[in-house]
């Protein structure tokens, strides 16, 4: 049927958003997690990457998080000789995580995630009607 579909089509979509969420939420807890050493790097930023997979149970193609990533790139640095990670010169590298960016995939991902839910919503609505027609 259909509507199994569209239910398992929605249930993908939350899943891959769920874990984009979470991705992004490991990026916004550690934006100030820096070495504790000269020379070693801080947290690098995780990004999602999305695929789409056939499921063959369903016969219909479906998102899936293809893999996570470390986001590549020179990290920023900050003045601060106390630090123990500081070089000669009193630099700390930090973390390349931008709060601006995470915050707009959260909420991109927040309206992925709603829009995928209103579609199993909905769904589900059909299905209680047809199956409220045939009693």
């Amino acid at each position: 049927m259909d509507l199994d579909r569209a239910i398992a089509i929605s249930a993908a979509g939350m899943a891959a958003q769920s874990t984009r969420l979470r991705v992004v939420a490991e990026n916004m807890a550690n934006r100030d997690s820096t070495a504790q050493a000269p020379g070693q790097d801080p947290y690098r930023r995780k990004t999602v990457t999305f695929a789409n997979r056939l499921n063959r149970e369903l016969g219909t193609p479906t998102v899936q998080v293809s893999r996570i990533d470390r986001a590549q790139g020179e990290f920023p640095t900050r003045f601060d000789p106390s630090h123990p990670a500081a070089d000669a010169n009193g630099y700390v590298r930090v973390p390349n995580v931008d709060s601006l960016v995470e915050t707009m995939d959260m909420r991109e991902a927040q309206r992925s995630y709603n829009a995928n839910l209103a579609v199993l919503e909905t769904t589900n609505a059909m299905l209680s009607r047809a199956v409220e027609a045939l009693r």
